[in-house]
C-alpha cells in the first residue's frame, strides 16, 4: 500500500469513495490548519470537507452534515511503535 492518500475519501461504507484499507491505517484531517475529528468526507482538489453536525441524524439514520470550503490537508496518523 502506498503512502499516498486519495484525493477524496468518505467514512460512509455506502459511498463510492469509501476505502476500508486506507481508513484502517488511521487518517487525520486538518481543515484551515485546525485538526478536525468529525470529518465524514473530504475532497482535496475541490477544497471542502463534510463535517457531522453534532449527534443529529437524518430520517435514514445517517449523521447530518455541513459542507465547508477551505484548504484540506489529510495525513496518516502516526502509530506508536511497540
Amino acid at each position: 500500500m502506498s503512502d499516498q492518500l486519495p484525493d477524496r475519501l468518505s467514512v460512509n461504507p455506502n459511498s463510492p469513495f469509501y476505502d476500508e484499507a486506507v481508513l484502517a491505517r488511521g487518517v487525520g484531517v486538518r481543515f484551515k490548519g485546525v485538526e478536525k475529528t468529525n470529518v465524514e468526507e473530504y475532497c482535496v482538489s475541490e477544497g471542502w470537507v463534510r463535517l457531522s453536525a453534532g449527534k443529529t441524524l437524518d430520517r435514514a439514520g445517517n449523521p447530518m452534515t455541513v459542507k465547508l470550503k477551505g484548504p484540506v490537508e489529510p495525513y496518516f496518523r502516526e502509530t506508536p511503535e511497540a
